[in-house]
């Protein structure tokens, strides 16, 4: 297994990061993305995945969106990340346009975020209210 620095495994297999997508917490944002999943292997260590598809840029672009995702996470959640969890940090095409610090930020918050949801109920889908609220969703009409 790689090390990224500060504590941090890289994950390398496609099964963790789809794992990762189907099983875990989705976050998104206008800047990342990101998906956790707990393996509940508290001794391990956290690891942390990176993705950034073709339709944001080419080659030369989407390893520099790398190259700035890794230092970010590594800043980000190097003692924040919990052990036994798995990170998949995917990239919008404004990763190359924020400064550093605001990404490294976005990253944080969104780990953040993460563990919030991952102790709580599953969020609701686009389109359901809340029971208790009596309304109905707009029929789009």
């Amino acid at each position: 297994m790689a090390r990224l620095g500060g504590g941090l495994d890289v994950l390398r297999r496609r099964a963790d990061f789809v794992a990762a997508s189907t099983d875990g917490v989705k976050i998104g944002g206008p800047i990342i993305g990101l998906h956790m999943r707990d393996r509940a292997d508290a001794g391990e260590t956290p690891r942390v995945g990176f993705t950034v598809t073709k339709r944001v840029g080419g080659a030369v672009e989407r390893n520099r969106m790398k190259r700035r995702l890794r230092a970010a996470a590594r800043l980000a959640l190097d003692g924040f990340a919990k052990p036994g969890c798995d990170y998949v940090l995917i990239a919008r095409r404004a990763v190359l346009d924020v400064g550093f610090e605001r990404l490294r930020r976005d990253v944080a918050e969104a780990a953040k975020r993460a563990h919030g949801r991952s102790a709580g109920a599953r969020p609701r889908a686009a389109g359901q209210t809340d029971p208790a609220a009596g309304s109905r969703p707009e029929s789009g009409r």
